[in-house]
């Protein structure tokens, strides 16, 4: 068994293991973030029957996974990176789901691009929960402007995501991103990457994006 699965593995087991202790089923969908990766190491968590993915380049992507997407229906792939406007056509064309839409004119251009290609892509939009100047994301007081204008253009918002501040204990941040989700009556979080996944489980988190757990360490 390649070491990708087996890591895979591992981490399901963990989460299943945490779901008992919290006395929930539910498990969460596993983004195995295979950004930077080459498919000798992706195979085989795709012949494992592993079928979510996350990128954060348009071209990589592109040349990574049409083929397999043209032959798998199956797989889901999820843009994780800031997006730039110039980048959303090639973007709805391949991807089912945005996690970063922090604007307006973003919102709109996903909007429009979406029309022409016949597709609807699952949206989260992206919280600066940390208020972080170098990160992306709405600041918290005009999430509420940025949530109702996605809904006038009817994008299908499922979900909010963030990413916390590095250096910190993230439950706080977790915690205040599971208040927002109830708030806006949303049913998805996309939050906890491979240092801090099972902290963000334990704020319902329903995505968690993990790389360097499944796959190793980007050179």
């Amino acid at each position: 068994m390649h070491n990708s699965v087996i890591n895979l593995n591992n981490i399901k087991k963990k989460i299943n293991e945490r779901l008992i202790d919290l006395g929930k089923s539910k498990s969460p969908k596993i983004i195995a973030v295979s950004k930077t990766f080459p498919l000798d190491k992706i195979y085989p968590l795709i012949d494992s029957g592993h079928l979510h993915y996350g990128e954060n380049k348009i071209q990589e992507s592109v040349n990574k996974w049409s083929a397999i997407k043209a032959n798998n229906e199956d797989i889901q792939l999820h843009f994780i990176g800031k997006l730039q406007k110039n980048k959303v056509k090639y973007a709805v064309k391949i991807f089912d789901y945005i996690h970063s839409v922090d604007n307006e004119h973003l919102a709109k251009k996903i909007s429009e691009e979406m029309i022409k290609v016949k597709r609807k892509i699952k949206i989260f939009i992206q919280v600066n929960i940390g208020k972080e100047v170098q990160k992306s994301g709405v600041d918290i007081k005009n999430l509420d402007k940025l949530y109702s204008f996605c809904k006038e253009i009817e994008l299908d918002v499922i979900g909010l995501m963030c990413i916390p501040p590095e250096k910190e204990n993230p439950e706080n941040y977790f915690k205040e991103m599971q208040s927002l989700v109830k708030k806006f009556k949303l049913d998805e979080l996309s939050m906890g990457m491979s240092a801090d996944y099972i902290c963000a489980i334990d704020h319902s988190s329903t995505f968690v994006r993990i790389g360097s757990d499944i796959f190793g360490k980007r050179i």
